[in-house]
């Protein structure tokens, strides 16, 4: 078993070792610096901020209600809005395309009043929050079920008002929990490919992620794809060793 499972931790790292062994760190700075990179990398930055605050804004309602609703129907409901963590990313931004598409079902009203979506900015943050609001929602409402229901109806019986009783019980009692959704949606966002290319495009400058520049730069400047892949999985590991003592030892328990 012990023999099994080093192959197993090799097969998982040695990937990851040969892009930091391969890394031109000498010229580190200089490829970082070149526009493809520079570019893909602010528009990462900002678009996965953007998406990571409209998660937490809608996901945390939505946490709410699957965390105090109960029946067939809410079983339903979430069984839907978990369906994009094994769903297909590609398969996700043709959904969003049939949906947001100048053709789709809100694409078209919305084009009509001279909104457009695909291919702009607004269609790379749309593609992170439907595949990253899942990670929210789902770490949010473990959280919420841990809650000690007998706190808030102390808190109501002594006339605190929901909003109250939301901002200086239930949130500081879930915060581990928030903070944990939020990383693990940010680095959903920032890792986000599929849904992107399909609905947003590859536009340098404009939608082009760091995901997205990863692989055209891997046919005309691998250095620059080293030094992206690298950003990548530095801010990948830096989440998971924020989450190692409150989301992942919670897990555990």
């Amino acid at each position: 078993m012990g023999v099994i499972a080093a192959l197993a931790i090799a097969l998982l790292l040695l990937p990851l070792v040969a892009i930091v062994l391969r890394t031109p760190w000498g010229d580190l700075a200089e490829v970082l610096g070149r526009p493809v990179v520079s570019d893909a990398l602010r528009l990462s930055v900002v678009t996965a901020m953007c998406a990571t605050v409209l998660c937490v804004v809608l996901g945390t309602p939505l946490a709410m209600f699957l965390a105090q609703a109960s029946g067939v129907r809410v079983a339903l409901v979430r069984s839907l809005v978990l369906l994009p963590l094994v769903l297909p990313p590609v398969v996700g931004g043709v959904a969003l395309l049939e949906a947001f598409g100048r053709r789709g079902l809100l694409g078209g009203p919305l084009d009509a009043v001279g909104i457009r979506l695909p291919f702009t900015p607004a269609a790379v943050v749309l593609a992170q929050v439907f595949v990253a609001l899942p990670f929210f929602v789902v770490t949010v409402e473990a959280g919420l079920r841990g809650v000690e229901e007998r706190l808030a109806e102390a808190a109501t019986a002594v006339g605190a008002s929901r909003w109250l009783v939301f901002r200086r019980i239930t949130v500081p009692l879930i915060a581990p929990s928030l903070a944990a959704g939020t990383a693990l949606a940010l680095a959903r966002a920032l890792g986000e490919f599929g849904a992107t290319v399909t609905f947003a495009g590859n536009l340098g400058g404009r939608t082009q992620t760091m995901p997205l520049a990863v692989v055209e730069a891997l046919r005309s400047d691998p250095d620059a794809a080293l030094a992206l892949s690298l950003l990548l999985i530095a801010a990948s590991l830096a989440v998971l060793v924020g989450l190692r003592g409150r989301w992942l030892s919670g897990v555990r328990s």
